[in-house]
């Protein structure tokens, strides 16, 4: 992971996504982009008035950018990274994907208890949706990157599949890596199949990741509770996950498991369409 793309943008979350940005960045010895947008009010009411305070929120959004960016720049220049500063104006998801073109990883917030915007869980989802590369999702109480111990989701599936392999760079650093699948025990499988959670870590060892296997019962609060306890059972500190629950990929990541995750992990996540 060598282009590193950061939402730069003045709310409550930047201060966690920055860091753990910095964080991957210096071990990655890559780069980081940092793209600040500033996101247009919306629409109030099609007549002159409407139009003046429109006008004022933009001046006033495109003030506390500047001002962010300011900040910001100081603050990069005294880190130890390469790095570079773009700007846009529109939402965020589309500016992002927009943006991501040669990028390795997209690093949002994955929720934001306070925007005044728009949900930022949203914009996790359809950043993961459309732009075909993972996204790192970043709770907003992180205060650096910990991804000594990661726990890999794992039912099998291609979308699993797929962040399984976007996540190899990071598993790669890890120094504890647990393949979890939750199941009940009449889907307890043997191994043997070739979408099995074996056949799964035989695949990371060939790249030098030595994961451990662990299959466990659901709680009964569902899926997504059960691998967040998992994930503080080990003292993880990423969650890889690929899309659960529907097949068709647009509906897995806006419900079901992933939906449960982007909402309630205190850990971050590594997502891929």
């Amino acid at each position: 992971m060598k282009n590193l793309l950061l939402l730069a943008h003045d709310d409550e979350g930047q201060e966690a996504r920055l860091q753990v940005a910095i964080d991957l960045t210096r071990r990655f010895n890559g780069h980081l982009t940092c793209l600040d947008v500033i996101v247009p009010p919306p629409a109030i009411v099609d007549d002159s008035v409407g139009t003046s305070i429109a006008n004022t929120l933009l001046a006033d959004e495109i003030d506390r950018e500047t001002a962010n960016r300011t900040r910001t720049e100081a603050r990069l220049a005294h880190e130890d990274i390469s790095w570079d500063w773009r700007e846009a104006t529109g939402e965020l998801a589309p500016c992002l994907r927009s943006a991501s073109q040669f990028a390795d990883l997209i690093i949002v917030n994955k929720q934001l208890e306070d925007y005044p915007y728009t949900n930022m869980l949203g914009v996790a989802s359809e950043v993961i949706v459309t732009s075909e590369k993972p996204v790192l999702a970043v709770p907003q109480h992180v205060e650096r990157y910990d991804g000594d111990c990661a726990v890999v989701a794992w039912n099998g599936s291609e979308s699993a599949t797929r962040a399984l392999r976007a996540a190899i760079p990071l598993l790669r650093i890890a120094e504890r890596v647990f393949l979890v699948e939750v199941a009940d025990d009449d889907d307890k499988g043997d191994g043997d199949d070739d979408n099995s959670a074996e056949e799964a870590a035989r695949y990371l060892s060939r790249h030098g990741i030595h994961a451990r296997v662990e299959r466990v019962a659901p709680l009964p609060s569902g899926i997504g509770r059960t691998l967040i306890d998992e994930a503080g059972r080990h003292g993880a500190g990423l969650v890889v996950v690929g899309g659960y629950g529907h097949s068709r990929l647009r509906e897995a990541l806006f419900g079901g498991v992933t939906r449960e995750l982007l909402t309630h992990s205190p850990y971050p996540l590594l997502l891929s369409h």
